[in-house]
């Protein structure tokens, strides 16, 4: 596994971010947007802020040929991880998945269209990256990723370590999911709602809403057999605060582009709603995310 190949579909912010790190010990190409890809390709791709380098590295706009023995690490927003998952069925046999997204059960995806063979490692990142312009990208935060404690994550994690990347190995990683699903819950849709940083949302006033959130989640996560610390609210408003850099949600709505939505709140209320619990925050920003969606 991963001896051979890594291509990162979805390069935007945190996929370049990867991609630039993970260059320094093993063959990488991006798969980007054109604009990205034609200043990748020109200039190099420039990282500031915590990292102050310029990377040069493969990037194209397409992804023609995986080679045998090769990983593909998914960093595309979670509406798009389908069409992603389907121009990989060609060499669904001889590839692993690499899934860094935001969501809750994208694993599942993964095997309802590749089959239940496939080699999926789920990991949750937790560093904060912007998007300056096309070729640049800053790294605000870089906060360890999280990675199933697997056969194939203890090799994904060996080879992140060795580039520089922290990661944290986890044998509950469903705990770790929702864990990261309450967190997006409270920044993504507060942050593009108000179109601030990250850190801009953990405040007093803000407190009493950040807890609703996080409480329906608890609930929820309970219903699928996972317990969260009661504790959990105030752990999503410390980390909140830690983080500069703007939401991808909340730079999709000044982008005008499709959000996240569905996937986070939008799927905290469709399984409360399956195991009868109401959620009337999570459903609230949901709506009011949709609305800003509609005004592109």
């Amino acid at each position: 596994m991963l001896t051979n190949k890594i291509f990162i579909l979805g390069a935007g912010a945190i996929g370049s971010y990867f991609g630039s790190q993970l260059s320094k010990v093993t063959d990488v190409t991006l798969i980007a947007r054109k604009d990205h890809v034609d200043a990748i390709l020109k200039n190099g791709l420039q990282v500031s802020g915590e990292i102050n380098e310029t990377y040069r590295l493969h990037a194209s706009e397409e992804l023609d040929y995986i080679p045998s023995n090769s990983a593909v690490i998914i960093t595309t927003k979670t509406h798009d991880l389908e069409d992603a998952l389907k121009s990989l069925s060609p060499y669904k046999h001889d590839l692993t998945i690499v899934l860094l997204q935001n969501g809750h059960g994208n694993e599942e995806l993964v095997r309802s269209i590749l089959g239940s063979e496939t080699k999926v490692v789920r990991g949750l990142v937790n560093t904060g990256v912007n998007f300056l312009a096309p070729g640049k990208i800053e790294v605000v935060l870089s906060n360890p990723t999280v990675i199933e404690d697997s056969s194939a994550g203890r090799v994904l994690g060996s080879l992140f370590s060795s580039c520089g990347l922290k990661v944290n190995l986890s044998d509950d990683i469903r705990t770790e999911i929702w864990r990261k699903l309450a967190l997006n819950c409270v920044i993504n849709p507060l942050t593009a709602l108000f179109r601030v940083p990250n850190r801009e949302v953990a405040v007093e006033t803000l407190r009493g809403v950040i807890s609703d959130i996080v409480d329906e989640c608890i609930n929820v996560a309970a219903a699928e057999g996972v317990f969260l610390d009661q504790g959990m609210a105030e752990y999503v408003y410390d980390l909140t605060a830690q983080y500069g850099n703007f939401s991808s949600m909340c730079q999709d709505i000044v982008k005008g582009k499709r959000t996240e939505i569905e996937f986070l709140n939008g799927r905290v209320s469709e399984l409360g709603r399956r195991y009868g619990i109401s959620t009337p925050v999570n459903d609230t920003l949901s709506a009011l995310v949709r609305y800003l969606e509609g005004q592109r």
